[in-house]
């Protein structure tokens, strides 16, 4: 079994120390909780109430079928809120004090197609700990052969002209998510660099709520919907396609810009800095200041927020990143930001042209 990567802090940094004192003092002083507050509770029920009436008027069959498309639309736009703001902190464990609701509403994500076990895996534990290290953080792997996001390997051919077609991989996201990507890391034997021995009951889940969610939005449309199969490949694929850019942007503009780095694995496993100094270095955020876009992205475009506390409801991220700012600035740290959303596309564009 390959040893994991490990972080060795010779410089004994005090910067999360510092930063984490810090923010556990404002919610003290405030008297808050880490955890879900009344804004959440009113996202949560405003886009499941969202997916679960969108849903419905699709299915009740009763509108011109370019309506059918426009509301299959939104319904994607929709699952992809309902990921980042619910299912997104439910599996960090940030949603509530009780694990149970947190599991509970982590399989929102089970329900929209994809697996809460495997991202549980895959993104809280591989990504989170070894963000932006090749060979490890599987979240930079995309499309093998197609795009190169590390800039210690060349790029071939095609890759040359990936900051023209990436955007378009990004929007099949969903579809290889819900139909391959699960299944694979199911039976790879490696996640990242790690070996996982998952549950039997697992395999079960899985199996199960991939029925649940093809019966949903495959099956049952098919069968009820007054549509031929072929309009309905083309308003499912559009759907995810739409899903897929949104999900796939967003977690993109968070790591992989022109300032952040993507680092190589050291040949002895170990990393010579602070995990808490690496994420600054490989995280950025984005519209920090933007309510609407920290409102539908949940949170996600403060990703070093996050990724310092993601036990941390994001709807308290706002009042806690000038308290990260402060710190790293502090601590001679970068605080990688773009102030908007296009500035950050424009970023990641010329990220990947390299």
């Amino acid at each position: 079994m390959a040893e994991p990567l490990k972080f060795v802090d010779h410089q004994h940094s005090l910067f999360f120390a510092t930063v984490k004192k810090r923010v556990d003092h404002y919610f003290k002083v405030n008297q808050l909780s880490k955890h879900a507050n009344h804004t959440m509770i009113f996202k949560t029920v405003l886009f499941l109430s969202l997916m679960v009436g969108l849903y419905v008027l699709i299915m009740l069959n009763i509108f011109p079928i370019y309506i059918q498309l426009v509301l299959a639309i939104f319904l994607g736009i929709t699952m992809a809120c309902i990921g980042f703001n619910i299912a997104h902190d439910a599996s960090h464990g940030s949603y509530s004090s009780n694990k149970k609701v947190n599991k509970l509403l982590a399989l929102t994500f089970n329900i929209i197609g994809a697996n809460s076990y495997i991202w549980n895996i895959v993104h809280n534990q591989v990504h989170h700990t070894y963000t932006n290290i090749s060979g490890h953080d599987d979240d930079i792997e995309l499309a093998k052969g197609l795009v190169q996001l590390s800039p210690h390997q060349p790029k071939n051919k095609i890759q040359k002209y990936q900051h023209f077609y990436a955007f378009f991989l990004y929007g099949l996201t969903t579809l290889s998510w819900f139909f391959r990507k699960d299944y694979l890391k199911f039976f790879k034997k490696k996640i990242g660099n790690q070996r996982y021995k998952h549950p039997p009951i697992e395999y079960f889940n899985l199996f199960l709520y991939k029925i649940i969610y093809y019966s949903l939005f495959i099956v049952l449309p098919l069968l009820l919907l007054n549509i031929t199969w072929w309009q309905f490949i083309i308003g499912y694929v559009i759907m995810n396609v739409v899903e897929g850019l949104v999900l796939g942007l967003v977690f993109q503009l968070a790591h992989l810009v022109e300032d952040t780095e993507i680092r190589k694995a050291p040949t002895d496993n170990t990393i010579q800095e602070a995990w808490a100094e690496h994420q600054m270095r490989t995280t950025a955020d984005f519209s920090r200041n933007s309510k609407l876009i920290t409102f539908l992205c949940g949170g996600l475009n403060m990703q070093i927020e996050h990724h310092l506390f993601p036990k941390i409801c994001h709807t308290h991220y706002p009042k806690i990143s000038g308290i990260v700012k402060e710190t790293a600035l502090e601590f001679n740290l970068p605080y990688h930001e773009n102030k908007t959303f296009l500035s950050a596309l424009r970023s990641h564009y010329l990220f990947l042209k390299g």
